[in-house]
């Protein structure tokens, strides 16, 4: 039986395209034991939710609405969302995000500051965030300037991710547009980002998303563009990124179109998965302990089309992937003993999904 104490699983979906009849952030909740989804309710008024991301201390919910125009004002915005403790949803605040069509979100580890990265627009905005979780506007944005090789995906600035790294004393952007990671400081007292460096990756790699290990020693670059996956070595006093490895995220006998979309950690950090779009598959590999280098491990197909953002439920032992195209939430389980991963039988329907965010309730 279902119970309060189960995982919330909060899908975010697309409102507004053309063929959505999507309602807003769809909540679910998990039965931990099997995976099994069960519906609770949906949040409304919440536009075309990609990305969503916790407050560290308040547990509050963050998400960005990947729009060209919030509230009336051109431009997407940032939700906050309480949830009291009979499971009634909030909005405490909302911001413009400081550019169009933001796609990523994150939250400094103090819970002073949430970062976003507009993707349309090519810039990185920093929004203080007050005592009881209100946002408050963007204190800066810092519009990224260039291009890269892609006639149509890099012909300006995309920043995909943005993210404190875990001694939380720089702040990284990846810019898929630019095929760079843009390396900032944060001034806390101002608010104010501070360019330290940059990294340039393979042209028309296209970086997306960017996970580290959680002592800070490593980073794992996933690119959407080129189907790479990127291990670095991290010095965390310098803000310096040292390359170690480059691997393919697609077997040697496909041929055909694909775009990467996400990259989780296991909870032990032992393996890392990423999920590709078009080869519809999650992908498992082996992260050796001390050198941080990747071996592929093994991969399965996603059960649905174009699976974008997957989440880990706070067990370990499952994973949920959206699929955008089938319209599809899948429930897949890890194995304790190898990591691989396999088909629970439980997914849900849900009307053009991005994003899923699974949290101890």
């Amino acid at each position: 039986m279902l119970s309060n104490r189960n995982p919330l699983v909060l899908i975010g979906t697309y409102t507004e395209r053309e063929e959505s009849k999507s309602e807003g952030i769809y909540v679910y909740r998990m039965d931990p034991s099997s995976g099994q989804l069960s519906y609770e309710t949906v949040i409304r008024d919440m536009p075309n939710v990609s990305y969503m991301a916790v407050h560290p201390q308040t547990g509050s919910f963050y998400t960005v609405s990947e729009t060209e125009e919030f509230e009336g004002k051109p431009g997407g915005g940032v939700n906050v969302l309480s949830r009291d403790p009979a499971g009634n949803f909030t909005v405490l605040s909302k911001q413009s995000s400081g550019g169009v069509d933001p796609a990523y979100i994150s939250v400094e580890p103090t819970g002073r500051f949430a970062f976003v990265a507009n993707y349309t627009s090519g810039s990185v905005a920093v929004l203080p965030i007050d005592s009881d979780g209100r946002l408050r506007p963007a204190t800066d944005v810092i519009q990224h300037v260039g291009c890269s090789v892609h006639p149509e995906r890099q012909n300006g600035p995309h920043p995909h991710c943005v993210m404190p790294d875990p001694a939380n004393r720089f702040v990284i952007a990846v810019d898929l547009g630019l095929d760079k990671l843009l390396i900032y400081r944060l001034d806390f007292e101002a608010g104010k980002l501070q360019k330290h460096g940059e990294v340039e990756v393979d042209a028309c790699a296209g970086p997306r998303h960017l996970v580290f290990s959680s002592n800070g020693q490593f980073a794992y670059l996933l690119n959407e563009l080129n189907s790479t996956l990127i291990a670095y070595q991290y010095d965390a006093i310098l803000g310096v990124f040292t390359r170690l490895q480059t691997v393919s995220t697609l077997p040697d006998d496909f041929s055909g179109e694909n775009y990467c979309s996400d990259l989780h950690l296991s909870l032990d950090e032992k393996h890392l998965y990423i999920s590709n779009r078009r080869h519809d598959s999650l992908v498992c590999f082996k992260v050796h302990t001390g050198s941080g280098e990747l071996t592929y491990q093994s991969h399965i197909p996603s059960y649905g089309r174009e699976p974008r953002i997957f989440a880990i439920d706070p067990s370990g032992r499952f994973i949920v992937a959206v699929h955008q195209k089938s319209r599809n939430a899948v429930v897949y389980r890890i194995d304790p003993e190898t990591a691989n991963l396999s088909h629970t039988g439980y997914e849900v329907q849900v009307d053009m999904p991005v994003h899923v965010l699974i949290v101890q309730a």
